[in-house]
């Protein structure tokens, strides 16, 4: 699409020259005479750049562009001065034009400045489109759920992204405590700025505090040059400290440190940096415990825990399996560009009685490994892991048997279930032994050893006599 441009000046021959040679480049361009017309064609059209005049009659340039990002916020500028009045036309720059070009010109060197404002225009759409998009992702209302329990957390979230509170995030891992620190940070006042996770449990403890907090040259043996610490970075937004019940006594009095008196002087430097960062930690730990043990600071530890928001295991909020589910296909179907899968009632049966130890990411991977393998199709038990298969077993079993008070004979009961097992995938496939074998996770020499060693045979059908009498 050709980019389109809006030229105005009050000197008809500059007009046409430039006109016509923008043209010649490709560009949809489009000219006005003054402000007061430039303005009319701006509400018909959506221009990418204007290149204007400084001085002309009853609107300058620089009026004139801000009346128009009233109407169009992303367009960008170029204003036009002569050797005269560059001076206006720097303090145009700090207002937010692009450049300026000084008359008279040579057309090659606008052609230069109008390349690089319209791709710097592209890139600011860009930006601003990802913003909106990160803004979308971590809203509110995509924390897929709908139990009691996770309302509590919404809640909670919903009144601390408003603040600057520290916040202390704990839960089991795979639970989400790092989509919960990111709603926080964009749905709050510093979402502009940057959000720095670090994960304190994989980095290496000596190299964690340089990580954190930077260095200067020479600060150590392989320091041949100055880092930037995150805290730094986090500078005006959010660092998100993600499991810092692994982080060591010694650096844990940093850390402190920095929350008391927001300063922090980088390894090797005698020079104090002042810092305006808002702090989220996050540990599958009990904190409490770890403090008891002497593995935590307790100071620390009620610094951090300020605002605690404890995020329930999946097993815990069972209600939300089937939400989570259909959100996780229709992810994975369009990132993969395939049809999204059903699943049967008994798999999503299955699916609400396991345990998930792993939680919600345990989930995740689950439904986009169904999802690549099976795409468009129902998934059946059959295509489960082993570990679901195992499950199936043990919940039918506990469903279909009762213990008398006279006892029961645990090794007679575990072989009737095999056998009814063995007999209804038989009976299932029509007896075909690869298919029963393929729906009972086994081998099929170890099926057939099975049939034989129960004495197992195919039920002979007995044709039922006509009851028409033929004479």
């Amino acid at each position: 699409m050709k980019a389109k441009i809006l030229i105005v000046d009050d000197e008809a021959a500059i007009k046409k020259a430039l006109t016509k040679f923008l043209v010649s480049l490709g560009y949809d361009v489009d000219a006005a005479s003054d402000g007061a017309e430039a303005i009319e064609k701006a509400k018909d059209k959506i221009y990418d750049l204007v290149i204007s005049d400084l001085k002309m009659p009853n609107m300058s340039g620089i009026e004139l562009i801000k009346q128009l990002k009233t109407i169009h916020p992303q367009i960008v500028s170029l204003i036009m001065t002569g050797f005269g009045t560059i001076e206006s036309a720097i303090e145009a720059i700090k207002t937010g034009v692009f450049h300026y070009i000084t008359k008279p010109f040579e057309l090659d060197d606008v052609a230069m400045l109008v390349e690089k404002a319209l791709k710097f225009s592209h890139l600011e759409s860009q930006n601003e489109m990802l913003k909106r998009q990160v803004k979308m992702q971590y809203h509110f209302d995509n924390i897929v759920g709908c139990s009691e329990k996770l309302k509590e957390v919404f809640h909670i979230v919903q009144k601390v992204a408003e603040t600057d509170s520290t916040v202390m995030i704990t839960g089991e891992s795979g639970t989400g405590k790092e989509l919960i620190a990111r709603a926080i940070h964009y749905n709050s006042k510093r979402s502009k700025q940057a959000l720095v996770p670090v994960n304190c449990g994989a980095i290496p403890e000596n190299l964690l505090e340089t990580e954190l907090f930077g260095y200067v040259k020479g600060a150590f043996t392989g320091a041949i040059k100055s880092k930037v610490g995150k805290f730094e970075l986090a500078h005006g937004g959010t660092i998100f400290l993600d499991e810092i019940g692994d982080m060591s006594l010694k650096l844990q009095v940093k850390i402190l440190r920095v929350l008391q008196e927001r300063r922090f002087e980088p390894v090797g430097s005698t020079t104090t940096i002042d810092i305006d960062t808002r702090v989220i930690a996050a540990t599958h730990y009990d904190l409490e415990e770890l403090v008891q043990q002497g593995r935590f600071r307790e100071d620390l530890y009620y610094r951090l825990n300020v605002i605690p928001i404890v995020i329930p295991p999946l097993r815990e909020r069972v209600s939300d399996i089937p939400l989570l589910v259909n959100h996780f296909c229709t992810i994975y179907a369009k990132n993969n560009q395939v049809a999204k899968p059903e699943l049967s009632a008994e798999v999503m049966n299955i699916f609400m009685n396991y345990k998930w130890p792993g939680n919600v990411r345990e989930l995740e991977n689950t439904i986009e490994r169904l999802t690549v393998l099976k795409p468009g199709k129902e998934i059946v038990t059959a295509d489960l892991p082993e570990k679901f298969t195992k499950l199936t077993n043990a919940y039918f079993f506990k469903a279909g048997v009762t213990i008398p008070d006279s006892g029961i004979s645990l090794k007679n009961v575990v072989e009737d279930f095999e056998n009814s097992l063995i007999e209804k995938a038989l009976s299932k496939t029509n007896w075909n032994k690869n298919k029963a074998a393929h729906l009972l996770r086994l081998n099929r020499t170890t099926l057939v050893e099975k049939i034989k060693k129960k004495n197992m045979t195919k039920p002979i059908k007995i044709l039922q006599p006509s009851s028409k009498i033929i004479n």
